[in-house]
């Protein structure tokens, strides 16, 4: 089982990540955000294309869950941390991220 404790010290473990206020959650990013922690620590949103999200979902249904509203439809994906292992988070991140990295490349 994960927390937000565990997610923002993995979140911030991942080259260039900074971490700032974004509405009522914690947003960690590089140059666009990839992850999102709600203030209680319970529950991160994740930014995966459409097929990962369908991937995570169907994976682990327990820990996964589309964001219902446009958003979700774009890829971001809800996490329940308590559901969550240390693995289910590292491999979120690295999958979220890896986006965030993409379009820090594509605008050099």
């Amino acid at each position: 089982m994960a927390d937000g404790a565990d997610l923002r010290r993995m979140a911030l473990a991942l080259p260039g990540t900074t971490e700032a206020p974004h509405f009522d959650r914690a947003a960690f990013r590089v140059d666009r955000i990839f992850v999102t922690l709600d203030a209680a620590g319970q529950t991160a949103n994740f930014k995966f294309t459409p097929d990962e999200q369908e991937f995570k979902c169907q994976l682990a249904p327990d820990v996964f869950t589309p964001v219902d509203n446009a958003w979700g439809r774009q890829g971001w994906t809800t996490a329940r941390l308590a559901a969550a292992t240390q693995d289910d988070l590292q491999a979120a991140l690295e999958m979220a991220h890896a986006h965030a990295i993409g379009k820090v490349k594509r605008k050099r």
